[in-house]
């Protein structure tokens, strides 16, 4: 897969844009006026793979509780701003690494220059949010609907105001509830500028149908290259976005973090405890971040080859399997030696990576 190239945005302590990794981020549900659990919150999202965390700075008792929010915030912070460019003002007075601006509703240009001033002085990120629900009218008027090109009209009027002031620390978002939107909306601005992209279908709903949506408006971008952050937005605990997120990463390519499983369906044909089987490996894997792909097969009709397609994989069958490994058959495995059978060979397969590495990197230093 091919990235779109894009310039590099700094937040914080992380780069963002084509030549780093895309990023996972979600954002608190807590009231921000309450430090403690905002901050409790921030924990278990961190805990959970979050990398990038957004607050909600929507009165003065919030922005009163950033300081300490900033303070105890293990990733870059982000602010979120409506309506009012003064929260933005004293966010970028608390510290935040980054600003999300809707520019359908904080206000005249005169208040963005402001906003864009302070953040250029504090050398921090902005992000133009632009959300279907709140395209300014007059574009509205043009185009009759909150169209994929009325938001990227909007997106780069803004960003236009921004660059002329000679600041380019920008990440963009085209969101929309409706995924047909979110696509075509980040594919006409991925055509048009080089800013990062934030990805995200916002308010998709409840973890199990938001889940879907999310991967059904978001994988398509990342299957072009296009995304350099992403946020999956469901109703809930938002530590429940976290796994969702790296799912969709990892389905497409994006970033694959750690192993991927691949097992079959539980059909008529299956001769091994395949439910079973896969239960165990998940636990003896979880933590692993080796990007290998391993397959759990249990028929001979399509077993055998599947198996060989994946880095490591077994197809089993009359409580046996045979094992292997980059398409090469190792051995033949019992039915009840499996899982710790595939689990050295993951372990095998980090030491051969990591030798290579280490071999690359003396042949850089000589």
């Amino acid at each position: 897969m091919q990235r779109r190239q894009t310039r590099t945005a700094t937040i914080g302590n992380l780069k963002v844009g084509s030549g780093h990794p895309i990023l996972v981020q979600s954002m608190t549900a807590t009231d921000t006026a309450d430090a403690k659990a905002t901050i409790e919150q921030i924990e278990a999202l961190v805990a959970a793979g979050c990398e990038l965390v957004r607050v909600t700075v929507n009165h003065d008792r919030a922005a009163d509780a950033l300081p300490e929010i900033r303070k105890h915030c293990p990733v870059p912070l982000v602010a979120d701003v409506h309506f009012t460019h003064r929260m933005a003002l004293r966010a970028i007075d608390a510290g935040v690494d980054k600003v999300r601006l809707n520019p359908g509703n904080i206000g005249s240009r005169e208040r963005v220059e402001e906003v864009v001033r302070a953040a250029a002085a504090a050398e921090i990120c902005i992000r133009i949010g632009v959300n279907s629900g709140s395209v300014e009218k007059d574009l509205l008027e043009k185009y009759g609907w909150p169209t994929p090109e009325a938001m990227v009209e909007s997106a780069l009027r803004h960003c236009d105001v921004v660059e002329q002031m000679g600041f380019t620390n920008l990440v963009v978002s085209l969101k929309s509830t409706d995924t047909h939107s979110v696509i075509n909306a980040n594919r006409l601005f991925a055509g048009q500028s080089d800013i990062p992209l934030h990805l995200g279908v916002t308010e998709a709903g409840r973890p199990g149908y938001g889940s879907i949506k999310s991967a059904a408006g978001l994988s398509p971008l990342l299957m072009a290259g296009i995304g350099d952050t992403i946020r999956v937005s469901l109703t809930g605990d938002p530590c429940a976005e976290i796994p969702v997120a790296y799912d969709i990463l990892q389905a497409t390519g994006a970033r694959v973090t750690g192993p991927e499983l691949i097992s079959c369906p539980t059909c008529g044909r299956i001769e091994i405890d395949l439910e079973k089987l896969m239960n165990e490996l998940e636990a003896k894997l979880d933590g692993e971040d080796a990007p290998v792909k391993i397959a759990v097969l249990g028929c001979v009709v399509n077993g055998p080859g599947e198996a060989r397609e994946a880095d490591i994989g077994i197809a089993g069958g009359g409580g046996k399997g045979i094992l292997y490994r980059n398409g090469e058959q190792v051995r033949i495995v019992p039915e009840s030696e499996m899982v710790e059978a595939l689990y050295q060979e993951v372990l095998a397969w980090k030491a051969e990576r990591d030798s290579k590495g280490s071999a690359a990197d003396g042949k850089v230093l000589a």
